[in-house]
């Protein structure tokens, strides 16, 4: 018998995640610095996930997932892959539920995040020289020993978690004219085109991705999915190297945009969400401040929402990008 493939969640579907992730995670700030407004000419509004206690978004939809997982009564032993901040959601919402984690990183991901991994608990194995090559083996090992798998973008619960931190940025300001949301494997930008175009389709969707791992952009442009020879990119948290049938599937039609970024655009963003507001963000946690930045003319006189995703940064590279 056929497996049926995983579907894109519905609004209703968040909505009942959020009942979950809300008694375990306390809504994030939506801040309206006026310095950043000014130098973007624009009405910027920053959701501050940076301020999770994973400093990552993605901590929502590992707890939404997890939560189910123990709910359904499925085996104990879950393996994921990640850059980093997909495994401490992971890890932390496991510790939360009594959840055996193994975690198949990538060599060269910031001892920050490994480190977090480990003292939530979690069994860390490194594993190639990107997220792409981390992901097969980590498939293999579940395979071969029987754990449950998760796949980091295609799995409809990490989406439905993911999403409640756009369903708090409406709710504190439906009047939004564009949203600018990074891409990695496209859970982030899925969960804000689930959430807009459903209570507001005049609400731009743009996503965000590194000049040096651009398979998503491709794919968008091309209308199929792509892949890359690894990726150039210090972003970890935007470094995968093909674009992901279930998000692609549903963003193809729905996002209104895909913008590149460089690496050198992105630390300028760092600068900039620092200086004006005294917040951390990692590269990737700066894509949509970049990417604002380099669209600002087509900005002016709008209200914009730019997700600060992630802050997880090794303090001699932000000190780098600050003072270097």
């Amino acid at each position: 018998m056929k497996t049926a493939q995983p579907q894109v969640p519905r609004l209703i579907d968040v909505f009942a995640a959020r009942t979950v992730v809300n008694r375990y995670l306390k809504p994030t700030p939506l801040i309206h610095p006026r310095g950043l407004s000014k130098l973007l000419g624009c009405e910027a509004f920053l959701k501050l996930e940076n301020l999770q206690p994973t400093r990552a978004f993605k901590v929502r939809g590992g707890v939404r997932f997890m939560e189910n997982m123990v709910k359904q009564g499925q085996p104990r032993i879950v393996i994921t892959a990640s850059t980093g901040n997909h495994a401490q959601s992971i890890a932390y919402a496991g510790k939360l539920f009594g959840v055996q984690v193994k975690v198949v990183m990538p060599q060269g991901v910031p001892q920050l995040k490994s480190e977090a991994v480990k003292d939530l608990g979690a069994e860390l194995l490194f594993h190639g020289n990107h997220y792409d090559e981390a992901r097969e083996y980590a498939e293999r090992l579940a395979g071969q020993n029987g754990y449950l798998y998760i796949h980091p973008s295609n799995e409809p619960l990490l989406f439905e978690g993911v999403a409640t931190m756009h369903l708090e940025v409406f709710e504190e300001q439906p009047d939004l004219d564009i949203v600018i949301t990074p891409i990695g494997g496209g859970s982030g930008a899925s969960a804000a085109c689930i959430v807009y175009k459903s209570l507001d389709p005049k609400i731009k969707v743009i996503g965000v991705q590194a000049e040096g791992a651009p398979a998503f952009y491709n794919s968008w442009k091309s209308g199929s999915i792509m892949s890359t020879d690894g990726v150039k990119t210090q972003a970890e948290g935007l470094a995968t190297s093909q674009a992901y049938e279930l998000p692609f599937s549903f963003l193809k039609e729905k996002l209104d945009d895909v913008i590149l970024v460089s690496d050198a655009e992105m630390m300028q963003a760092v600068r900039t969400i620092f200086s004006t507001t005294g917040q951390v963000a990692e590269l990737s946690g700066a894509a949509s401040t970049a990417a604002a930045t380099k669209i600002k003319n087509e900005l002016q006189g709008k209200n914009v929402a730019l997700l600060v995703t992630g802050g997880n940064i090794e303090p001699h590279q932000l000190a780098k990008i600050l003072f270097g």
